[in-house]
């Protein structure tokens, strides 16, 4: 599967962007990938967190030119 679900969530802090990315993955289908796009510092840290207690794997952590943070998350087949 190569279609990702983009969820833009600059401009909120932590725990909004966690929030976001539990519903987007809810809604994606088994082995879904949502691109989640952060500018708050400790994303860096909660992000891989949920993601390891959601059963969903972290496949990329990019810092962008504009200050963001991507990641790229997998939900679990």
């Amino acid at each position: 599967m190569t279609d990702e679900i983009l969820l833009d969530a600059r401009g909120h802090r932590c725990p909004v962007p966690t929030l976001r990315l539990r519903r987007a993955l809810e809604a994606a289908p088994a082995g879904g990938r949502v691109r989640l796009l952060a500018d708050d510092p400790l994303a860096r840290i909660d992000v891989p967190h949920f993601a390891a207690g959601a059963g969903a794997v972290v496949l990329e952590i990019r810092d962008e030119p504009d200050g963001a943070i991507s990641f790229l998350v997998a939900k679990a087949p």
